[in-house]
């Protein structure tokens, strides 16, 4: 019993994270942090970064580093260094204005920096080495695009 729960382990631990767990992560996080809840009434959505934020100075610094965990795993993606200096360039305006009181809380709430953030990792991924699109994937005759929004 062990030796084959320490060979899965080194299985595991060989094969590593591939991209496709990276990009659910990602995914995931942006979500929450950017489309968790509805508004009632208003039938817009906001995330955790609107709800965080609305704490002063020390809920705009929590937000930036959940974003900038974003930023991390899209480098160890291999982004390029112009994209991740987008991507840094969305989280440090969505930190810098979210950071003013009650004017960043509704900014907060109209921009995204966190889903900005996943378009740009998967238009990445979505493209093969020489910056052309992907076509799309065939699934029992039907054509469909990986990653279509």
């Amino acid at each position: 019993m062990n030796a084959s729960r320490a060979a899965f382990f080194e299985t595991v631990k060989a094969s590593g994270p591939t991209a496709t767990d990276s990009l659910a992560r990602i995914t995931l996080l942006a979500k929450l942090m950017d489309n968790a809840f509805v508004i009632p009434g208003l039938n817009r959505r906001v995330g955790f970064d609107a709800l965080i934020g609305a704490v002063p100075v020390v809920g705009d610094a929590i937000t930036a580093a959940v974003s900038s965990y974003i930023i991390w795993e899209a480098r160890q993606l291999g982004l390029p260094r112009w994209k991740i200096a987008r991507m840094l360039g969305n989280v440090a305006v969505d930190t810098a204005i979210g950071a003013i009181p009650l004017a960043g809380d509704v900014f907060d709430v109209f921009f995204r920096a966190n889903m900005r953030n996943l378009r740009i990792i998967q238009d990445h991924l979505d493209r093969d080495s020489m910056g052309r699109r992907r076509p799309p994937t065939t699934i029992d005759g039907t054509a469909v695009r990986v990653g279509e929004r």
